[in-house]
């Protein structure tokens, strides 16, 4: 067990689908604040280890800790999860596309208002003023009533991490967010994300090496591997580990 106060810690995380082990004694701490970016081939276990921490799915074995153990996700619903402040995003925008940008933030907003007072219901001024910091965070103020169908790849993207800072999740779980992006969407994003680090903490999923190195500059970057984690460290460090260039980066080991 970790001893410094943590976030998030998940030790000794196994988890098979019919046999195959998605995830193998898997151990991963997260600090308050945070940005971690975790890589790896498909079928590394990524997807799995997002949904064993939202409670979509349940570990055979370990165990996963919230708040320096205050919590016990595992013994929690995907809802539960949900309001202890765990907000994910998926790599295919699941915004409300016949809704506005601001009704998609009025939806998201943390507390329990239903989905009749958040359309129509008032909201304070103390909320009002949380949806205008998001729509400037999410560089979309000027979009405010357009509707979330009519956005591009990118901005839908943005619109749904912005639901996540209406909801104060306090962890963010961004799964692949520069996927089909442009090249100046990808840099936004990153600029975004780096925005938000040390106020939330964020795991980000990712493909895409040039982008990670953006967000990853100084921050510990976890490579996984067949369900564990293979790697640990710098951008630097697991580009030059010789296991990581061999099964990730698709060069062959100089001992191989």
């Amino acid at each position: 067990m970790s001893q410094k106060p943590f976030l998030l810690a998940a030790e000794g995380l196994t988890k098979s689908f019919d046999g195959f082990k998605a995830i193998n004694d898997l151990s991963i701490y997260l600090d308050e604040g945070e940005l971690r970016t975790v890589i790896g081939p498909n079928g590394a276990g990524k997807t799995t280890f997002l949904d064993l921490i939202t409670g979509r799915t349940k570990p055979d074995e370990g165990t996963l800790l919230w708040d320096n153990a205050e919590h016990n996700l595992l013994k929690k619903s995907e809802y539960e999860i949900y309001r202890l402040g765990i907000g994910r995003k998926f790599q295919t925008p699941t915004v409300y596309n016949d809704h506005s940008v601001e009704e998609n933030l009025v939806l998201s907003l943390a507390g329990s208002r239903g989905i009749w007072n958040s359309l129509f219901g008032r909201i304070d001024s103390e909320q009002r003023d949380r949806m205008a910091w998001v729509l400037d965070t999410i560089r979309l103020t000027k979009h405010a009533k357009r509707k979330a169908g009519t956005l591009a790849h990118g901005q839908k993207q943005w619109l749904e991490i912005g639901m996540l800072l209406a909801q104060e999740a306090r962890l963010l779980l961004v799964d692949e967010p520069a996927a089909g992006m442009t090249d100046e969407e990808t840099h936004h994003t990153g600029e975004l994300l780096l925005s938000l680090a040390g106020k939330h903490t964020i795991v980000v999923i990712e493909h895409d090496m040039t982008f990670v190195r953006q967000i990853s500059q100084d921050r510990k970057v976890t490579v996984l591997h067949q369900g564990s984690v293979l790697c640990e460290g710098s951008i630097d460090h697991v580009q030059s580990d010789e296991r990581v260039m061999e099964v990730y980066l698709g060069r062959k080991s100089k001992a191989a």
